[in-house]
C-alpha cells in the first residue's frame, strides 16, 4: 500500500467519523448540525478553488494546534497627572497592537460618514494599527505611509469594498 492509499484511507475514515458525529448532532440539534454541514461546505469549496484561501487557512488551523503561549502580564496604567508631556512617535517592530475600533461595525452602523468622523481623531500608530489588524496593506504601502488622510482613505476603501462585495450576485 502507497503512501497516497494511506493517506485516502485515513482521510475516509476522518470523513466517516465526522458524518457520524454530525449525525449524532443532527438527533439533538438538526438545525446547528445543518449549518454546520454548510459552514464546512462554503469553506472547502472556497479552499479548493482560491490557493491563497487554501493556504491562510492551513496557516490559521496549523497555528490553533500549536499550544498557547502564556500571556504576559498586564502593564499597570501611568497615573494621569503623571504622563509624559509629549511622546515623539516610535517606529514600530513586530506584532502591532489591535485597533480602537472595528471599522466595519462603525460602517455598518454609521456609514462612510461616520467611519470618516471615527477616523479623524485618531493619531497615525492607531490608523496603521487597524491597517494591519484588518489586513488592508495588501500593496505594502499603507505602512509606510507618514500622512494621516491617506490612511483614512484607505480604511474606507477597504470597507466599503468589502462591504459591497458580492453585490452584483445579490
Amino acid at each position: 500500500m502507497t503512501d497516497i492509499d494511506r493517506n485516502e484511507a485515513r482521510l475516509r475514515l476522518q470523513l466517516g467519523e465526522a458524518g457520524a458525529a454530525l449525525l449524532r448532532l443532527s438527533e439533538s440539534t438538526p438545525a446547528v448540525a445543518t449549518a454546520l454541514i454548510k459552514l464546512v461546505q462554503v469553506v472547502a469549496d472556497e479552499a479548493a478553488r482560491t490557493p491563497r484561501f487554501a493556504k491562510a487557512l492551513s496557516g490559521v488551523l496549523a497555528a490553533a494546534a500549536e499550544p498557547a503561549s502564556p500571556q504576559p502580564a498586564p502593564v499597570a496604567a501611568t497615573p494621569v497627572d503623571k504622563q509624559p508631556a509629549e511622546r515623539k512617535p516610535v517606529a514600530r517592530r513586530g506584532k502591532r497592537s489591535p485597533g480602537p475600533f472595528d471599522p466595519f461595525a462603525v460602517y455598518r452602523t454609521d456609514g462612510e460618514d461616520g467611519l470618516r468622523a471615527r477616523l479623524a481623531p485618531l493619531e497615525l500608530e492607531q490608523l496603521k494599527d487597524i491597517v494591519a489588524e484588518h489586513n488592508m496593506d495588501y500593496d505594502r504601502l499603507a505602512m509606510r505611509w507618514r500622512t494621516a488622510s491617506k490612511l483614512h482613505d484607505r480604511i474606507v476603501e477597504r470597507v466599503k469594498a468589502a462591504w459591497t462585495k458580492g453585490d452584483a450576485f445579490r
